[in-house]
């Protein structure tokens, strides 16, 4: 991610111009950093802003498994899949069952 980036979407948060994109590529920016908690937060700002955006779902998804909340993460990857075949993106939909079942395994 380029310098100033983060500072940017920092910016046009507290100035009230929030949405979806923005709350997604800053969970991605602090996730990088090993920031789970504060990634979760703008992921789920995300799906506020936009429900049916299943990018922000596979973000969650894997931010949850990171903490180790693999309830969490199951739960959000089951969801985010049925949001991605409800909008006709099935590679996305495809990747996050994949995991779900994977985590399913490993939870059991």
């Amino acid at each position: 991610m380029p310098p100033g980036i983060r500072q940017a979407l920092e910016k046009q948060v507290a100035a009230g111009r929030d949405n979806a994109l923005c709350r997604l590529t800053l969970g991605r920016i602090v996730f990088a950093e090993d920031r789970f908690d504060d990634a979760i937060a703008h992921l789920l700002r995300a799906i506020e802003l936009d429900p049916d955006y299943s990018a922000a779902y596979a973000a969650l998804g894997r931010a949850y498994q990171r903490k180790g909340e693999t309830g969490k993460a199951v739960d959000t990857f089951e969801k985010g899949a049925e949001v991605a075949t409800r909008k006709g993106d099935l590679q996305a939909a495809r990747q996050m069952q994949v995991l779900h079942r994977k985590l399913s395994k490993a939870k059991s």
